[in-house]
């Protein structure tokens, strides 16, 4: 727990630091709106499911930081033909990271990697260390759409899901 309160604070440090720092230079500031689905990576989900919110303070036109909140939902299924019924996981994922773009218009392809916390909804699930490489296109008009992997652990274990992204930004 102590070394996710280190990575959250530290993630939070970044992001004040890009906001002092280039306060003054051309930069802008965009909110997104996303849903996804994905194929969890452990046997005892179905898919997941969710949706979130995407900050995106950009630094430069290739280069942003984005902080995403949201829900994720697992759901779970039976093991084997064994009658043991996994149930559904949900958290909520707060994460902070880096996006860049492969060309200099500020769309187009990109590379994006976020670390953060993921609060467990469900009772006694407690807070895990998330992580969430991933490469999408953005097109000029707001549109969205990225392949992502995000991980989960806590305690040794670990799961997470290969999902695709839809979202819309608007520059604020």
């Amino acid at each position: 727990m102590k070394t996710i309160t280190k990575i959250i604070a530290t993630s939070a440090a970044v992001v004040a630091l890009f906001f002092t720092t280039n306060a003054n230079a051309q930069s802008s500031q965009k909110l997104g709106i996303g849903i996804f689905g994905g194929i969890p990576t452990s046997d005892a989900y179905s898919v997941a499911l969710g949706a979130d919110l995407r900050y995106q303070f950009d630094i430069d036109k290739q280069l942003s930081i984005p902080v995403t909140a949201g829900y994720t939902r697992f759901l779970g299924k039976e093991i084997g033909n064994t009658g043991v019924d996994v149930p559904d996981f949900g958290y909520i994922p707060v994460k902070a990271g880096v996006k860049y773009f492969f060309n200099e218009s500020g769309s187009g392809i990109y590379g994006l990697a976020e670390l953060g916390a993921g609060f467990g909804t469900n009772e006694g699930s407690g807070t895990s260390f998330v992580y969430s490489p991933a490469l999408g296109y953005a097109w000029s008009n707001g549109l969205d759409l990225g392949v992502k992997y995000e991980g989960l652990a806590k305690d040794g274990n670990s799961t997470g899901y290969v999902g695709l992204r839809l979202a819309y930004g608007f520059s604020l």
